[in-house]
């Protein structure tokens, strides 16, 4: 399929052409303003391609040459959205209930009970934690047996700790029903726990398709690495040094010899690598130093 759209850079073309296999969990992965979500939602009809063919479970949802487009609502599809969407004025249990082809009281209460939620049946959304709506969401999408699942960064607004349970059991889910799905994600942690294959989409192209090894780790052909981050503390022991150094949303501690420390003040911006095994730090930016 086929979507001309505009990014941060200027406009460009999202072009993916892709089969997914029955029960494949799909991870779509990459930076903003790539087209990964619009992706999803032009699979669910909420927009619509340039030019393209949708076809699940032998029923073509759309085909540009035919000018079949399937409304919405007759794709069968699960949705998760990344804010939840829950009716305010439904309990837990008839937002579960909301949108099944038969309404199932006993199909409901087990997958409450799957999900250790059956004491919060009668709960409104308000009262609950950002991890419970998250539970309810996704339990509401595979409620409506759907031929497929889709789910929009449904982990981007929860706390980490509760984001690793989740996971699991979103995969359990989505293995014990059998629903094929998308996921769009910007955290490798959703690539390595989840995915059976990844898209990796770089302003609307496929960069690399694969498992998750294989697209996350497909630069990575030596134990080598660098990472850009700040140093925030230095503290001496013995004949080394330790700095704790911040690199993205992670502080690591790295170990090097004081002849190394000696150039490196806190607040710089430094570059850890490695060389043979060993931890390697330079420093690129001093704020200490006028421009």
């Amino acid at each position: 399929m086929k979507k001309h759209l505009h990014g941060p850079a200027g406009d460009f073309l999202l072009d993916v052409d892709l089969q997914v296999s029955d029960a494949e969990f799909i991870v779509i992965f990459g930076p903003s303003g790539s087209g990964k979500t619009t992706l999803l939602r032009i699979v669910a009809g909420l927009e619509k391609p340039d030019e393209g063919y949708i076809e699940v479970d032998g029923e073509v949802w759309y085909d540009s040459r035919k000018g079949v487009n399937l409304p919405p609502q007759k794709r069968d599809v699960g949705f998760v959205f990344q804010d939840y969407s829950l009716f305010p004025n439904m309990s837990v249990f008839e937002n579960i209930a909301y949108g099944m082809k038969r309404k199932d009281y006993n199909k409901v209460m087990e997958l409450l009970k799957l999900a250790k939620m059956e004491a919060l049946k009668d709960r409104k959304p308000h009262t609950l934690s950002g991890g419970q709506k998250q539970r309810v969401a996704l339990l509401r999408a595979i409620a409506k047996e759907p031929k497929l699942l889709i789910l929009d960064e449904p982990l981007s607004a929860i706390d980490q700790e509760t984001a690793v349970a989740l996971r699991e059991e979103i995969k359990a889910f989505q293995r014990k029903y059998r629903i094929p799905t998308f996921m769009v994600s910007h955290n490798k942690e959703d690539v390595l726990k989840l995915a059976d294959r990844v898209l990796r989409i770089v302003n609307g192209q496929v960069r690399a398709c694969g498992t998750s090894k294989e697209v996350l780790f497909s630069r990575v052909l030596s134990p080598k690495f660098s990472l850009k981050g700040i140093l925030l503390e230095k503290s001496s022991a013995d004949c080394v040094c330790v700095l704790s150094i911040a690199i993205g949303s992670e502080l690591v501690q790295v170990v090097v010899d004081k002849y190394t420390s000696d150039g490196l003040n806190v607040g710089d911006t430094v570059l850890v690598s490695t060389k043979a095994f060993l931890p390697v730090v330079k420093k690129l930016h001093s704020p200490h130093l006028s421009t």
